[in-house]
């Protein structure tokens, strides 16, 4: 078995919770805001008790590259959990996504990951790619909670 890496991007943003949430656990939302990478956005499945909960399947990305998420944990406004699924190169997989009020209104947003590597020597360059995508992820998605966008 590989060995578990995991990486941790923080933000701070002036829009409050609901407005980070809103955009990042809504699969097709994505399209709205993760351009140049994520071009395409749209459910898969839609989530057993709630449209974008648990058991929701986003597919985001650029045909014929469609990468699939799957809900795990949900709870509105304050916390979003998801894996790969399906086919998927890394072992593992699972990011969680923290939407914390600040004392001015705003929201401290911090995103995890983690995975096996899949290929022996493989974890720190994909823990580094990996970071640097959420980290975009996250600085786009500020910037769109922030202007409404």
């Amino acid at each position: 078995m590989g060995r578990k890496y995991s990486f941790e991007v923080n933000r701070t943003s002036t829009a409050p919770p609901s407005a980070l949430f809103a955009r990042e656990a809504d699969g097709p939302r994505w399209a709205e805001w993760g351009k140049p990478l994520i071009v395409q956005a749209s459910w898969a499945r839609r989530g057993t008790d709630e449209p974008n909960g648990v058991g929701a399947v986003r597919a985001v990305g650029l045909w014929p590259v469609l990468i699939k998420e799957e809900t795990v944990e949900y709870e509105q406004d304050r916390r979003h959990v998801y894996t790969f699924f399906g086919a998927n190169p890394i072992k593992d997989y699972r990011a969680e996504v923290f939407f914390t009020p600040t004392v001015d209104g705003g929201t401290h947003l911090r995103w995890t990951g983690s995975f096996t590597e899949p290929v022996r020597g493989s974890g720190p360059l994909l823990a580094a790619g990996l970071k640097s995508a959420i980290r975009l992820f996250s600085a786009k998605l500020v910037k769109a909670a922030e202007t409404g966008h």
